[in-house]
């Protein structure tokens, strides 16, 4: 795997009147609102990522992204997680599912199998390694990632060539 680019970016939380906003500023201004003890939440502030809607603990379902697929990687937090922050060096248990930009279909997801996935954060696609760290256990982030810090030129596997990720990541455990 290469590990190209640098990720910048401020990422913010404030709870006013029992409703945490949070976001990061990658892109200029990307926020999502999540109520305290809600069971579904939604995405839908930034054109960008496409909007993601489940309860925190099952499948999410991920609308079909809209224009132009994004240069640089993007990420929002629908879910903000109280556990265990993930850092590089973490190992990971996730449930992920993972669309492709170009057709808005899922590729791949552990939901659908049953079993989480494990991994080091430090073995997986730099879009994952610069785009899940700071991310705390409990959380659901939306990764959208493209070519260059995913597979490329080259693609792998079901993923074609140059293709832009869009993932929705649970993050489990942290260890």
């Amino acid at each position: 795997m290469r590990n190209s680019g640098k990720f910048f970016g401020i990422v913010f939380a404030v709870t006013i009147g029992g409703t945490l906003i949070s976001g990061c500023t990658t892109d200029g201004g990307q926020k999502s609102t999540v109520k305290a003890g809600a069971s579904t939440m939604t995405t839908a502030s930034n054109p960008s990522i496409p909007t993601v809607t489940g309860a925190a603990g099952s499948a999410p379902t991920i609308s079909a992204p809209q224009g132009a697929a994004p240069t640089t990687l993007l990420t929002q937090d629908v879910i903000v997680g109280s556990g265990k922050e993930a850092l590089a060096t973490s190992t990971l248990t996730v449930h992920y599912t993972l669309m492709a930009w170009s057709t808005g279909k899922v590729v791949e997801s552990s939901w659908s199998s049953g079993q989480p996935a494990q991994f080091a954060l430090a073995q997986v696609i730099p879009g994952w390694q610069q785009g899940i760290p700071g991310m705390k256990e409990g959380g659901r982030r939306v990764l959208v990632i493209p070519p260059a810090l995913a597979y490329g030129s080259a693609g792998g596997g079901p993923i074609g060539p140059n293709e832009t990720l869009v993932f929705v990541v649970d993050l489990i455990g942290v260890a």
